[in-house]
């Protein structure tokens, strides 16, 4: 079952991107899609929600997380 990308999903980058400042791990936010889904610009925001960087990434440089109600309840 393929995993597919959607505006405003969650997501943690994959690679290291030392160019921006950027690290394998750091969550961002799906802000738009590109080119028919074969880039997504993705939105990082410091805990104020302002925005430090945004930029175009591929798929396979995010995953998407997602959030499981049942098992935080469970924590």
């Amino acid at each position: 079952m393929r995993n597919f990308i959607k505006l405003l999903d969650v997501v943690a980058l994959k690679v290291d991107l030392p160019e921006y400042n950027l690290w394998r791990g750091q969550v961002g936010t799906v802000v738009e899609i590109l080119a028919g889904g074969a880039a997504f610009e993705v939105e990082f925001s410091d805990r104020n929600g302002r925005t430090y960087e945004s930029l175009g990434l591929r798929p396979d440089q995010i995953m998407v997380l997602h959030y499981d109600l049942k098992v935080a309840r469970n924590i």
